[in-house]
């Protein structure tokens, strides 16, 4: 009864004063300053790939462009991603010949892109392997 009497003396005499609104602190950042974005990227040299690296850990895709760069530089750049890829555990796919996505988790990539090139001999990064 006590508590009654107490609660009464701070009320404003509203009916619904028990129903108290919370902001939600899951939606606190506005959808216009939280968006996720695919940034395209053509390295010119190894120091680049930890620019990439920031960009997958802030969870936007990347797309990574080697024509800049010579085939030894490109592939210390794709075993320094597949490093990162695999740390957060994303995923990778070639999307052309020197041409690769990299996402982070949260992000699917469905289908393929056929290599046609490839078969008729005319890839020019024959050398980053089976990218």
């Amino acid at each position: 009864m006590a508590l009654k009497g107490f609660k009464e003396m701070f009320s404003s005499g509203d009916v619904d004063d028990d129903n108290e609104e919370y902001e939600s602190k899951e939606n606190t950042r506005g959808n216009k300053d939280y968006k996720n974005k695919t940034i395209l990227v053509e390295p010119r040299a190894f120091s680049e790939a930890q620019q990439i690296a920031d960009y997958l850990k802030g969870k936007n895709q990347v797309v990574v462009n080697f024509k800049r760069v010579t085939s030894d530089v490109s592939k210390r750049i794709m075993d320094f991603l597949n490093g990162i890829v695999y740390a957060i555990d994303g995923t990778m796919q070639k999307l052309g010949p020197g041409i690769i996505l990299c996402a982070p988790k949260g992000f699917e990539i469905e289908g393929n892109i056929s290599d046609d090139d490839n078969k008729k001999g005319n890839n020019k990064n024959q050398d980053l392997g089976e990218w």
